[in-house]
This record gives structure tokens, sequence and C-alpha cells, in this order.
């Protein structure tokens, strides 16, 4: 188990980790969820031992590991910019862990080629890397990860320069061939849509905190708060502060019904959150709450539609199947369904979340 307690990095003033507690049991898949600069790589460099904390304490197996060298940790890492050692082969690339471990040559053949085998690398063993692609390159990298036989494997968005069709067959088949080694493995990454594909625990980052861990499906079903949330969707989750009254909710365009399971919640200020593909261009039997808002901008993007609208301090993002043409300042009515709404309250905790299957 690699265990971290209370663990905080400081540079000067900038706090780029916050106190952060975790246990990662063995053999287990965990994803860091997180924007741009949220601390991911922080983390997993602290994890690593490449950086040391300013307080806090990391374990491996019960005993702190603060004082090992990183040599001497049984670590495996890859980057979204890939490393690789330039006067190599891919063949020595991959075979070199094993060689500095002083492994036999023979199974040090039989784990390249099937490592290679699972990157699609075996035309380019007794190539040197410098003649790869980018996205061949990356795959040698990973590869030289999966033989080393690491007690805890960081990867560090390793599958952002990779075309379409290889990272979405590598998201299927990495976390099932780590898992079988036993290790720890530590996959970040910025994409929610990522997260849920590869499943496991996941822990969400938002400015060096991390605002909740648990099963990957549990954390997005039933965000704890508003920033865990907003972290796990993509576009950010919309939100439309609301004011209950008896059995209403009151926003600046009208009231809708209170869903009929919240029948005690106190009358307050409430932030209501909306995933963008549930806001609707079209009403339904379900879709009892409307609002009307004039377009801002609109991006198509394949078979999807992003439609953003503004309307004073309301700013919501639509996302629909398909490609929609709509012009900038279009007023355009968006139907929402209450039984898909989260609700927080003033200090943004989740109070109430969708039904699972809902979400």
């Amino acid at each position: 188990m690699l265990e971290l307690r209370n663990l905080s990095k400081k540079v000067g003033s900038s706090i780029h980790i916050n106190d952060v507690s975790l246990k990662l049991e063995k053999g287990s898949l965990n994803v860091l969820l997180g924007s741009t600069l949220s601390g991911k790589t922080s983390l997993m460099r602290l994890m690593a031992g490449l950086d040391r904390p300013t307080s806090g304490e990391i374990l491996m197996d019960g005993k702190s590991v603060l004082k090992t060298p990183v040599q001497k940790r049984n670590i495996a890492m890859v980057y979204q910019q890939f490393i690789n050692y330039p006067a190599f082969s891919v063949y020595e690339n991959i075979a070199s862990p094993m060689r500095v471990a002083g492994v036999d040559k023979k199974t040090i053949d039989v784990k390249v080629r099937e490592a290679a085998d699972l990157m699609k690398l075996t035309p380019y063993l007794d190539r040197g890397v410098l003649n790869l692609s980018g996205g061949q390159q990356q795959r040698t990298a990973l590869a030289r990860a999966l033989v080393k036989g690491a007690e805890l494997v960081l990867l560090d968005e390793p599958l952002a320069n990779l075309d379409y069709k290889l990272r979405e067959e590598l998201r299927v088949e990495l976390p099932r061939i780590f898992a079988e080694t036993g290790a720890i493995f530590i996959y970040a990454t910025t994409e929610p849509q990522e997260a849920l594909l590869l499943g496991g625990r996941t822990a969400t980052l938002h400015e060096g905190c991390v605002t909740q861990f648990g099963q990957t499906i549990d954390v997005y079903n039933n965000p704890s708060n508003l920033e865990t949330a907003q972290t796990f969707s993509d576009p950010p989750m919309n939100v439309i502060p609301m004011q209950k009254k008896g059995a209403k909710f009151v926003f600046s365009q009208g009231q809708v019904d209170c869903p009929k399971d919240l029948p005690s919640l106190p009358d307050g200020p409430y932030k209501i959150g909306v995933r963008p593909h549930h806001l609707m261009l079209s009403q339904s039997k379900q879709t009892s709450l409307k609002i009307e808002a004039p377009v801002s901008t609109t991006e198509i993007a394949g078979s999807e539609t992003f439609i953003h609208v503004s309307q004073g301090d309301l700013k919501l993002v639509v996302l629909t199947h398909g490609v929609h043409r709509v012009d900038i300042g279009d007023q355009i009515p968006i139907y929402i369904d209450p039984a898909k709404f989260f609700i927080f309250n003033g200090q943004d905790v989740l109070v109430s979340a969708p039904k699972v299957g809902a979400v």
C-alpha cells in the first residue's frame, strides 16, 4: 500500500499541494483527475521521490520512503512529453530497465517483444527512437514502463499524443496489464470521460487539494461538493443560483417545483448543478424548467455541438448531439428536467443528486 499523510508542497509563497491524504492499494487503478495546474504532476513527483514535500509523510507498506533515493525505489513514470534514450534503438530503450536489474537475455527478449507487440512497435524494434514519430516514441516509453515490473507506476497524461484509435485501445488494455503485475497504478488526466473509461478509483484535484476520492463511478454520480462536480464534467457543470421558497425553487427567470423527494429541505439559497448534456433544446414531459437566453457562441465538434448562452449573470453550456446551426445573438429556449438537478447548499456541499442512472 502507498499512503500519503497530510502531504503538502510549497514553493516560496505558492502552495502546489495542500494537505493531501490518500491510501492506494496494491493492484489498484487510481486516477488523478483535474484541470491543468490543479496539482496532478506535482503530486506524482512527490510520490516518485523527484521532489520532497514541505510537510507530511509518504509510506510504502507502512514504511517511510522520504529518505529513500529515487534510484532505489521500484517506480516507473511516463510523462505526456515522452522521455527515451536518444542513442538507443527501440529494443534497447524497452530493455534498459531489465538490463539494469540484471535480468537474463532470454527473459528480456521475450518481455521486450511482448510489450512491443502490445504497443504496435514490432516493426520498429531495430530503429533509433529519433527516427520515430511522436506517438511511436510515447509508445516506446510506455513499453519500457510496462516491462520494468515496478511496484508503483505513474502515468502523467501518457496517451495525449497518440492517435484516437490507439488511445482507445490502450485505455482498455493498460489497466488490465498493470493490475496483473500487482502494481499500484496511478493515471493523471484532465478528461472526465477518460476517468470513466478507466474506472478504478478517482481522486479529483483542485488547486493542490484532493476534493474527493472513491470509486470512479461513485464520485461521478455523487460528487460531495460543487468543486468536485465541476471537475468531473466536461464542459464544467452548469450552475444556476436559486432560492428555495416553500415547494418552489425561484431563480432570475421564474420558478420550478422543488423535487418531490426533498420536502424537508430548508428554505434559503442554493446552487443547482446541471451537466451540459442534460440541457435540452426541445421540450418533453420531463423538462418542466424553461430558460430563454441569447447565444454567445457555438462550437461544432464532430457529431456534437456546444452552444453557449448568456443572460446577465447566467451563463450556460448546452451539449447536444448532431450539428446545430444557431447564430450569435439568437434567443433560444433551453429545457431542463428537475430530476437531473444536483443541489448544493450555501457552502457548496451536495445535498441531493439525481438517481443513479440519470446522470
